[in-house]
């Protein structure tokens, strides 16, 4: 249950410092009514209570914040609200700022932006939480401001606290789980490896930088695990889904599964590519686990709710939102922090049993 956050009134301050509430007010609009000494004792008991002031502009002259915070999102808006994992991120980012009374204005990196269109945004946001941005995202952006907070998530960038988690770690977990199956060739479903918005293969020297793409970490996590078993990721067996879209993951899916030399594992880069590469291996008349192994990334709840059930690895998603907040408001040490995720073994990749 949602605790209740009681906000401090005029009144409220007053009855605890045991002065009026006419001393509160002139203490933040009228300091000539006041004595220097007992003006800024009410300020810091004021501040220390929570207390900025009667109204959103005090508090801003008071603190030379403006209480918004910038949610610079890679995709469109539209998007971002729609998708699971982002949207269980801004949940976790709007239970921290709601509780400190702080708003979100959220942005679109994919908009054209003018000069003084960004302008304008800097100076009504005390800084910027940027989500999984990709490196050619990042080039000449008008949010990479010296004198900016910028807490990056899902993505690293040079000079910012960042909030990850074990993209590398988890998918080389899954990827050693699924790969128990001994199958004779593994595709991988990649998301956003190249910088295209086609459904394509993909070329080793096409691919992101592989320090600032959480794609590529996942992708050597898989690689790892598969030289591991004396496999290699091929090209002509790694897809790119350029959004973490059913429709496009449905199509790269397909293309895998009609290969002369079908794979018998799907590697895919989320729960949402791998709920869509089951629906095709189901529609194509193959049967999961038992033709085919899936499995995911992210752990959304859909994930859990359809038949067969997918094997992912789980992402504490809204935990990522509250922490990069906390970071954000000071609550946290400014030092980059990296989530630990779990393996959650379902029916689209069961565990093998020992003979």
């Amino acid at each position: 249950m949602k605790k209740n956050i009681k906000k401090l009134t005029l009144k409220d301050v007053a009855e605890r410092l045991q002065v009026s509430t006419a001393t509160i007010s002139n203490a933040f609009n009228r300091p000539d009514q006041l004595s220097a000494s007992l003006r800024d004792n009410i300020l810091q008991e004021c501040e220390k209570m929570g207390y900025f002031g009667p109204n959103a502009a005090a508090r801003s002259l008071r603190t030379g914040r403006t209480g918004i915070v910038g949610i610079v999102l890679s995709d469109d808006l539209s998007y971002s609200l729609t998708d699971p994992v982002a949207n269980q991120f801004l949940q976790g980012l709007a239970e921290v700022f709601e509780a400190h009374e702080y708003n979100m204005l959220l942005l679109s990196s994919n908009e054209e932006q003018q000069d003084a269109q960004s302008r304008m945004q800097s100076s009504m946001v005390d800084g910027f939480i940027v989500y999984g941005h990709k490196p050619q995202q990042c080039q000449n952006a008008p949010w990479l401001m010296p004198h900016k907070n910028i807490i990056t998530v899902d993505s690293f960038i040079p000079g910012t606290t960042s909030v990850n988690i074990e993209n590398h770690q988890g998918a080389y977990t899954i990827a050693r789980h699924a790969l128990a199956h001994q199958p004779k060739a593994v595709a991988i479903m990649g998301l956003s490896l190249l910088n295209t918005d086609r459904v394509c293969r993909v070329r080793d020297d096409e691919l992101y930088d592989r320090a600032a793409s959480i794609s590529i970490q996942r992708l050597q996590g898989y690689e790892q695990a598969l030289q591991e078993h004396g496999l290699s990721a091929v090209p002509e067996y790694i897809w790119n889904v350029p959004a973490n879209s059913h429709k496009l993951a449905y199509q790269a899916a397909r293309e895998a599964l009609s290969m002369a030399q079908r794979p018998e594992l799907l590697l895919c880069m989320s729960d949402c590519i791998a709920i869509a590469s089951v629906q095709a291996a189901l529609h194509m008349g193959l049967r999961v686990p038992e033709d085919i192994q899936v499995v995911g990334f992210d752990g959304i709840a859909e994930s859990a709710n359809i038949h067969p059930s997918i094997t992912t690895i789980h992402q504490q998603t809204v935990t990522k939102g509250r922490v990069a907040a906390e970071v954000f408001l000071g609550l946290r040490e400014a030092k980059d922090v990296i989530l630990d995720t779990e393996l959650v073994i379902r029916e689209s990749c069961p565990s093998v049993v020992s003979s």
